[in-house]
C-alpha cells in the first residue's frame, strides 16, 4: 500500500563525512514538520558507523533520535566487514528484497550519494 507523502532516501556516504548527513539532517527537519513519512537506507559506505563496536558520530546519533526509519543494507554491510548482529538498535538490516518493497511502497525516492 502506497503511503500518501512519503519519501525514501538512500544514503551512500559514511556518517564520518558530517557535512553530508548534516546536509540531509536539515531537509529532513523541514519534511518531518510536515508530517512526511521517511525513510532512510544506509547503502554503500552509508552503512559506516551503524555498528554498536564503533565510536556513534554526532550527526548519527542525531538521525536515530529522530521519527524516521533506518535501514541498512545487509550486503553493504558484510561487504566492509561488519557485523550484523552489532548494528545499532535503532537500524534495522535489511535485503535486496526488502529494499525493494520499501521503494515500492514510498511515492518517493532520493538518492543522496
Amino acid at each position: 500500500m502506497e503511503v500518501k507523502n512519503s519519501i525514501v532516501y538512500l544514503f551512500g556516504f559514511s556518517s564520518r563525512f558530517d557535512a553530508k548527513l548534516r546536509s540531509l539532517l536539515e531537509i529532513l527537519g523541514e519534511q518531518i514538520e510536515e508530517n512526511i513519512k521517511i525513510s532512510i537506507v544506509l547503502i554503500h559506505d552509508g552503512v559506516i558507523g551503524a555498528s554498536k563496536q564503533e565510536i556513534l558520530p554526532r550527526v548519527l546519533e542525531d538521525l536515530i533520535n529522530l521519527p524516521v526509519n533506518i535501514y541498512a543494507l545487509i550486503p553493504d554491510i558484510k561487504a566492509r566487514g561488519m557485523d550484523t548482529k552489532n548494528l545499532i538498535n535503532q537500524i534495522i538490516g535489511i535485503e535486496y528484497d526488502d529494499l525493494v518493497d520499501i521503494l515500492v511502497e514510498s511515492q518517493k525516492i532520493v538518492s543522496w550519494m
